[in-house]
């Protein structure tokens, strides 16, 4: 399909799925509108466009469509690979229906499909590695046979595209043994294609302990600094209601304020909590007067006016009684967009991952303020850029924790770069403990990956990793850089080699083991060019099974392939790799050039010169995604400081657990 060619989505969002006759999906109620999307749109972009038609928050939701004459099946958008097959997908028809679906209805549609439970087996031995033999092998009576003779390590790829990111879809359940790790067991629905693994090899990796401890951070929970709508008759009352804390906030006569924007906000908590409406007469920065909106001509007044003596905001006259018969608590409020912006910056403080329908149902059971979805959603949005540029303030605080970091702990690295564009100062830290620990006692085999953050994405972080005697993840060191690409992964880099070099550490035995994407191929090889680049063999399977859907295959014939690949991947000689690579080619010449254009000489046991240490996948950095508070992902300094916090627990429990050891070798060892 052409590039510029555009298919219409026609999004539908606010109805629910039901299941219809022959287990097809059937989507009922809610709103509709058109988007046009082109081959070459990010899904960004396209989230972007959903978001401003139906005005919602779409970063939770999962954007799901129907392959042409398939309803049972929901197939996911979840990167720009996938926006682009969807569009190539539904070429012919020129359109497409896309449901925006919430977490809790993804569930409930995954029900309704029958999916089964993801399980992992556990078998005697099944830790170690386990080459296969040709009774695995698919038969060749199963297979299609084409002629393309030739070297499978010279071949090219031509008509087959490059691997690109890992594609999720639902799938039969049945059991497949992958030579390098566990019997997975796989959920899918009945009509499904191949399953994809959920962990590779993974099992073996004693993450960390779950141990409780209370280690002190040098860093409180800090808060950062910082349309009216009709409200329910008859608002919940509780003991934790701050509505009853708010109808004496404005005594009378003589109260003092420090400016007129404290005293806006205090009266507009007042009368929520009072339950009345007022109107202003006038609203100036030195004077304020307003009175009841009641009709009928509420005697209810006020006004308020800066002192000349001390710039306070003081009540100068207040009439306190309401003929309208409001003032009781339980008549209409009005909640202004200042106020809610407030109360939701403080509620994303202590949840960043609150969605605006959780807002508006706790904004009611607290507050009586029943608001709609969209006025929530405009008000978070608010919220979070007011949250962000308090972010950005806290970029002068960089190098007084850097300073404080080289205090408290001798030996460690901590460096603050210049600005990148003038806003954003990447930041390196290397602890002692961390890089004493992985120069003396673990094998020279580094994980590089980036750590996924739910409440920002203001910044991403970086992470170098290795794994400890006992196979447990070992941190090295962290990088908070403002993007992940080509540039900062070779900053990141330059920064970890230098103490290398300062320790007489062999680089030229090294081996880094990553994905490959985002720039970080090139920069493993511009800043260690004599070390070994291990691709995650993992990642590179899902792309694999992603490509082998879209053929014409059978599910066998493809597990076949799979089964090839696995083979190829763990050959000893290259002669076994070119007979699995040939054994793919004879049932599809494009599916072996894509795998040879993926770069086996990175992956392939035949081929790869590095040391891996029986280590395949680069997940294990998974590990760090529950090490950092979503809460203090808003700040650089409170991020790294709670990995601080997080290591010493680490390395304090292994410390203990090592103690009880029997014999000399690590129990995963033994």
């Amino acid at each position: 399909m052409a590039d510029g060619a555009i298919v219409v989505a026609i999004c539908q969002y606010g109805g629910e799925f039901t299941s219809g006759p022959n287990g097809n999906l059937i989507y009922k109620g809610g709103e509709a509108h058109a988007v046009d999307v082109t081959r070459d749109m990010s899904l960004e972009n396209f989230m972007d466009e959903v978001s401003k038609v139906f005005h919602v928050d779409v970063t939770g939701m999962s954007l799901k469509y129907f392959l042409p004459n398939n309803n049972r099946t929901l197939i996911t958008i979840s990167c720009d690979r996938d926006l682009q097959r969807m569009v190539d997908f539904t070429a012919s028809a020129a359109q497409v229906d896309v449901f925006l679906i919430s977490r809790e209805e993804n569930r409930s549609i995954v029900t309704q499909a029958g999916a089964s439970i993801i399980k992992a087996g556990s078998t005697a031995g099944s830790d170690k590695r386990k080459r296969p033999t040709s009774k695995d092998k698919v038969s060749k009576n199963n297979k299609k046979t084409l002629d393309a003779p030739g070297n499978a390590v010279q071949a090219s790829a031509d008509n087959m595209k490059q691997p690109s990111s890992a594609v999720t879809e639902n799938e039969d359940t049945r059991v497949f043994q992958f030579e390098f790790g566990n019997d997975v067991a796989f959920t899918t629905t009945a009509e499904g294609a191949y399953s994809t693994p959920v962990i590779l090899d993974q099992q073996k990796l004693a993450l960390v302990d779950s141990t409780p401890r209370e280690v002190v951070s040098m860093f409180d929970d800090a808060a950062n600094p910082y349309v009216h709508s009709e409200i329910t008759e008859e608002p919940p009352q509780g003991l934790n209601n701050p509505i009853v804390l708010w109808d004496d906030i404005i005594k009378g006569v003589g109260q003092e304020f420090d400016n007129v924007k404290e005293f806006r906000a205090q009266l507009c908590k007042y009368a929520i909590g009072k339950g009345f409406v007022y109107r202003f007469i006038k609203n100036e920065t030195t004077r304020v007067t307003v009175k009841c909106a009641a009709e009928g001509g509420c005697t209810w007044r006020l006004h308020a006016s800066e002192s000349s003596r001390n710039k306070k905001f003081v009540i100068k006259k207040m009439t306190d009684e309401h003929t309208c018969g409001g003032g009781s608590g339980a008549g209409q409020r009005r909640a202004t967009r200042q106020w809610l912006t407030t109360i939701i910056k403080d509620k994303l403080n202590d949840n960043p991952l609150l969605k605006p329908k959780d807002l508006v149902k706790e904004l009611y059971e607290e507050y009586g303020v029943t608001l709609t979805y969209s006025q929530v959603w405009r008000s978070k949005e608010v919220a979070q850029k007011e949250m962000y540029h308090a972010v950005r303030e806290t970029y002068s605080h960089l190098p007084w924790y850097c300073e404080r970091l080289l205090e408290t702990n001798p030996g460690s690295i901590s460096l603050l770069s210049p600005a990148v564009d003038m806003k954003f100062r990447r930041f390196f830290v290397a602890f002692h403990a961390s890089f004493h620990g992985f120069v003396s006692g673990c094998r020279p085999l580094l994980f590089l990956d980036k750590v996924p953050l739910k409440a920002t994405n203001e910044y991403k972080l970086l992470v170098a990793a290795a794994v400890d005697a006992d196979d447990g993840v070992f941190p090295v060191a962290f990088c908070v850089v403002e993007d992940e690409n080509y540039d900062s992964w070779v900053w990141f880099l330059m920064q970890l080699r230098i103490p290398l070099q300062t320790h007489n550490y062999p680089l030229n035995a090294m081996t880094f083991l990553s994905s490959g994407q985002k720039g970080s191929d090139a920069a493993v090889a511009q800043v260690f060019e004599d070390s070994h680049h291990a691709f995650c063999l993992h990642h590179i399977m899902e792309e694999l099974k992603g490509e082998l859907r879209k053929g014409p295959w059978s599910q066998q014939i493809r597990e076949g392939m799979v089964e090839d690949f696995t083979r190829a991947a763990q050959a000893c000689s290259i002669e076994d790799f070119n007979t699995s690579i040939e054994s793919i080619r004879n049932i599809s010449s494009e599916a072996a050039d894509w795998i040879i254009a993926s770069k086996p000489e990175h992956w392939s046991d035949a081929i790869f010169r590095g040391c891996r240490y029986d280590h395949f996948s680069s997940n294990i950095v998974d590990a760090f995604n529950n090490w950092i508070p979503t809460k203090k992902e808003g700040s650089i300094v409170l991020m790294i400081d709670s990995l601080r916090v997080k290591i010493m627990e680490v390395i304090e429990s292994r410390l203990e657990a090592c103690k009880a050891w029997p014999g000399s070798l690590t129990p995963t060892m033994e």
